[in-house]
């Protein structure tokens, strides 16, 4: 690395990676020891620092970099790791990732970054049997994904009327109205705070025992909503909420939205891909035929974080809602023609015409890498491995005398609770069990190894492992079920020990 006229170094790309792989590989052999907490001061200490006048230099930066940054940090692709819905990319992907950031920095123009992001979203198309004619575009994970079809549904809602929501705005709009149930993930009400419709639009309609939008109440509201006034914007039905995994029937949500001409919108940024599970892929029914659905590749798919995607059947609507005003140094700058002198000479694929996001790294490169690298066969054998996992554990829950299942298992997730053997019923009952599953969670998160969420489910306190980690396995989930038993034995004992101290 040598030095240059800027005070940063750009030059020696290779020495600079190489001085970091080692702390990587070993980052990612991941022991049991969670370093980020047992030396949370130690390394707080070194970083929480005053802005330097005269930088380290390179050499010293990446020996912080590879000394404290990447020893302590996030774990979430430990094998034992299944909380929320999130992971950590595999190998492939992270280099792509990396790679787009040097060649790919920017997604207009003419060069393979550009080209990629049409290519990947294509294949992203098909894994999830959308029509080709669908106008795909990437962005930064769910809530924009969720963001952008709503932008699309609020367009057409208001032409409907003859308003053009993206010049006129939507003061025009009466009443506005969002359906979903009451899983549904809350990035939809945000996106309706950020539309203008207001988080008061969402309409949190019941479910089945099951956890599924309940398509009588649907039906009904639209009608007395509508005798009412109020505008209908979107139905949001969810291929695998995060609480459950629960996939809203699609195609009954479709036929209510075609009988009363509302825009059907499918939030898959979780559970999209389970549509590859055999299993359960007639689920998924419906889908195919939706105004818009939102997908996360860097979920299932395992690509870098910061990877959402939204398609829309209409490409012309979604560009009316969100095309950016055209700009003489950008457009101008940048005309077609026939025959590429310059990579500058066209601004390629027109992304940033489809979503909020002007400046963005090419996020298809890392898309195309993972569905290169491991294909159709691959994805859909990832997504079959999880949900069987959570059927497994399904299984041991219903098989253990002190285990007790809260909730169907549809995809990957499968929740589940401590009952200790003896417990009487009586009014402090939940609040007891609530209490004791806290703690095994918590115990569970301090042993390092098994990392499982928690939700709530009708007023339960739930533990809620998620599996969408490629580096899990089989073992992993026995393990588990084994940790709570132990945990929550002697988490019971303690507190029984103590006179009920939860």
């Amino acid at each position: 690395m040598q030095p240059t006229s800027d005070a940063s170094v750009t030059t020696g790309l290779g020495e600079a990676v190489q001085a970091l792989l080692p702390a990587l590989e070993r980052f990612i052999r991941f022991d049991d020891r969670d370093l980020a907490a047992l030396e949370h001061a130690r390394w707080r200490a070194a970083l929480d620092q005053p802005l330097p006048e005269r930088g380290a230099g390179a050499e010293a930066t990446l020996r912080v970099l590879a000394e404290v940054v990447i020893p302590h940090g996030l774990r979430t692709g430990s094998p034992g790791f299944a909380g929320w819905v999130t992971t950590m990319p595999t190998v492939v992907p992270a280099a792509a990732g990396f790679a787009a950031s040097i060649a790919a920095a920017q997604r207009f123009w003419r060069h393979s970054g550009n080209f990629l992001e049409h290519v990947a979203l294509g294949w992203l198309a098909q894994l999830l049997g959308l029509p080709a004619s669908c106008q795909g575009t990437f962005n930064s994970g769910g809530s924009s994904a969720n963001l952008i079809a709503l932008g699309a549904a609020r367009q057409w809602a208001c032409e409907q009327r003859g308003i053009d929501a993206s010049r006129e705005g939507v003061g025009a709009l009466q009443r506005p109205r969002i359906y979903a149930s009451n899983q549904v993930h809350h990035v939809v009400h945000r996106a309706a705070g950020v539309l203008g419709l207001g988080r008061s639009a969402v309409v949190a309609l019941p479910t089945d025992r099951g956890f599924r939008l309940d398509v009588g109440a649907l039906r009904e509201r639209l009608r007395r909503d509508a005798a009412a006034g109020c505008t209908p914007v979107a139905v949001v039905a969810s291929a695998g909420t995060v609480n459950t995994g629960a996939v809203d029937p699609i195609r009954e949500v479709l036929q209510a939205c075609r009988d009363e001409g509302v825009w059907l919108h499918v939030d898959g940024a979780y559970g999209g891909f389970g549509v590859l599970d055999p299993e359960v892929e007639p689920l998924f029914d419906g889908l195919r035929e939706a105004d818009s659905v939102a997908v996360d590749p860097h979920k299932w798919l395992a690509v870098p974080l910061g990877c959402g995607a939204t398609f829309v059947r209409d490409a012309s609507l979604l560009g009316r809602a969100f095309t950016l005003e055209p700009a003489e140094y950008l457009e101008g700058s940048a005309r077609h023609v026939e025959e590429l002198g310059s990579q500058f000479d066209d601004l390629g694929h027109p992304f940033h015409d489809f979503n909020v996001e002007q400046s963005a790294r090419s996020r298809g490169v890392t898309v195309w890498a993972a569905l290169q690298e491991i294909g159709r066969d691959g994805m859909r054998a990832r997504i079959v491995r999880h949900d069987g996992f959570a059927r497994r554990l399904e299984g041991l829950v219903r098989a253990s005398p002190v285990l007790e299942l809260l909730a169907p298992v549809t995809l990957s997730i499968c929740c589940f609770r401590y009952v200790p053997q003896g417990l009487a019923p009586g009014p402090g009952r939940e609040q007891a069990l609530r209490a004791l599953n806290q703690e095994i969670v918590r115990r569970l998160h301090a042993e390092h190894h098994h990392v499982p969420s928690s939700t709530e489910l009708d007023g339960t306190f739930a533990i809620r492992p998620c599996y969408i980690n490629p580096r899990t396995t089989a073992a992993d989930i026995d393990d588990l079920a084994q940790a709570v038993e132990r945990i929550g034995a002697q988490a019971w004992r303690e507190t029984v020990g103590t006179a009920g101290a939860w």
